[in-house]
Formats: structure tokens, sequence, C-alpha cells
């Protein structure tokens, strides 16, 4: 059976889960960001300035950072799902406070199991946050 690619109801799982940590992000909700994030040694960020291997190390980064500007707005976002438990988001963001701060994000996620009734199982097993001072935008 050939792999099925963004089937519309694992597109819209994840789009809701993005929209969660987006949420959570803007809002400096550190509990439910470490929980949309793999609690493994296996799981990596890759900040601006920082790298963190392991969740444990992602919770302790987060309870230190200084939190995102409310002002950010994402752009360009791209939800490609393979099967239905794989799936990585790639979006541009902005902060209207700051317009040189023009950045890209991407993150994968895995269905990893229910861990409660109330999750999806739905997590970020690998994130990579970065800025660049001009975008050149080439369309296929």
């Amino acid at each position: 059976m050939a792999l099925q690619v963004n089937k519309s109801e694992v597109v819209e799982q994840v789009r809701a889960v993005f929209t969660e940590y987006e949420r959570a992000l803007i809002g400096n909700d550190v509990r439910t960001m470490n929980t949309l994030f793999w609690s493994a040694p296996e799981s990596v960020r890759y900040g601006i300035a920082d790298i963190q291997h392991g969740g444990a190390a992602i919770c302790t980064w987060r309870a230190n950072c200084q939190p995102v500007s409310p002002q950010r707005q994402i752009h360009h976002t791209i939800i490609t799902t393979f099967g239905t438990d794989f799936a990585t988001v790639s979006t541009e963001f902005t902060d209207d406070n700051d317009s040189s701060r023009h950045g890209r994000q991407m993150q994968t996620w895995a269905r990893l199991g229910p861990i409660s009734d109330m999750d999806n199982g739905w997590k970020i097993v690998a994130a990579h946050v970065s800025l660049v001072s001009s975008i050149q935008c080439v369309k296929t």
C-alpha cells in the first residue's frame, strides 16, 4: 500500500496541535509547550542562539528563556503529513515591533500514541528556529 501524503483529516489534526503550540508560544504557556514536545533523550531543538538535546534540556531552557513577542505573526505555513503518524510544519514569522526579525521555523511532529484521554499523541520530536536578514523566495 502506498504512503498517503496530506490525508485531509491528518493535516487538520496537525494544524490543530501546531495552532495550540503557537498560542502557547505567544502566551508564554510553558506547560503547554513542554507537553507538546516529546519528553525523550532523542528530542532536539535548535534555536536562534541555543541548542537543546533531550526533553529535559528543552524544559530547562524553556523555563529560563525570554518569552516570544506577543506581536509575532506567522506566514506561509506549510503542513505536510506522511501516513497517519508523521508530519512536518514549516513556517516563517515576523515581529511587528522589530521589522528586522524575519524568521523561519520547522517542526517535525510524530504521533506517539495518546498518553491520556485528553492527548491525541502528536508531539514535536525535532525543531529548528532561525533568523535571517533578508528572504529571497523562488517559486517553482
